[in-house]
């Protein structure tokens, strides 16, 4: 056979060979394809699942306590407010309605009466706040929520959070409570055993902007932040 005739035939042989070579790339690259679109799904699933399962979690946690809040809560008490006037002197809460406390020396804030005409602006506090000021908030339906002075730092933790997440939430140390925490709304209250208490968000799912509020979705802010004197 001439050289001319090997030629042509050499020539089919790497054109066939490059074809072979460039299927074979064709197929891995699809392999390749498939495997990503695989570890992507893989990892979308990865992140969905969790995902979903904490929303169903919350949506599951939030029935449970609007369940709770709808039903009674243990230990609270009710106490009808007679007076809501504004006025600028001290209020004489102690001889107004209010819980008894068995032990002596021992206080609850009150739950509501005459109090100042200047909010005290709901948000966390280290320090004690004027009772005049707090019963106003609670007259546009806030909760104030006190808590022991030197009061486990975790727990005070979880106060200001609570705190941070309701804009109708007030937060302040009350000197001689008569709980380690107490949560007061416009004529009625409950003391609870600590922050963790798992009647304080019932609590607040029922009387935050309750029924019972006076005058609610009025301004819990534009007020003082000063402590009391």
């Amino acid at each position: 056979m001439s050289s001319g005739q090997k030629r042509p035939a050499a020539k089919d042989e790497r054109r066939a060979r490059v074809a072979e070579i460039k299927a074979a790339q064709e197929r891995a690259d699809r392999r390749r394809s498939r495997l990503i679109a695989i570890v992507v799904t893989l990892v979308a699933l990865a992140l969905v699942v969790p995902a979903t399962v904490l929303i169903v979690q919350a949506q599951q946690e939030r029935s449970g306590l609007e369940a709770a809040a709808e039903g009674p809560i243990e230990g609270e008490e009710v106490v009808e407010v007679p007076s809501a006037t504004h006025v600028t002197e001290d209020v004489p809460y102690q001889d107004a309605p209010a819980i008894e406390v068995e032990e002596a020396g021992q206080l609850l804030p009150p739950l509501g009466g005459d109090h100042d005409p200047v909010v005290q602006n709901c948000q966390f506090y280290d320090q004690p706040v004027r009772s005049e000021n707090a019963v106003h908030s609670l007259e546009h339906g806030a909760v104030w929520v006190t808590y022991r002075p030197g009061l486990e730092e975790e727990q005070v933790a979880a106060l200001r959070i609570l705190a941070e997440e309701n804009p109708y939430l007030l937060v302040s140390p009350f000197e001689d409570l008569a709980s380690d925490v107490v949560a007061t709304a416009w004529g009625v209250q409950v003391e609870l055993d600590s922050a963790f208490d798992e009647r304080l968000e019932p609590f607040l799912v029922r009387y935050l902007q309750g029924e019972q509020t006076p005058e609610p979705g009025a301004p819990c802010d534009g007020g003082t932040d000063a402590p009391a004197a």
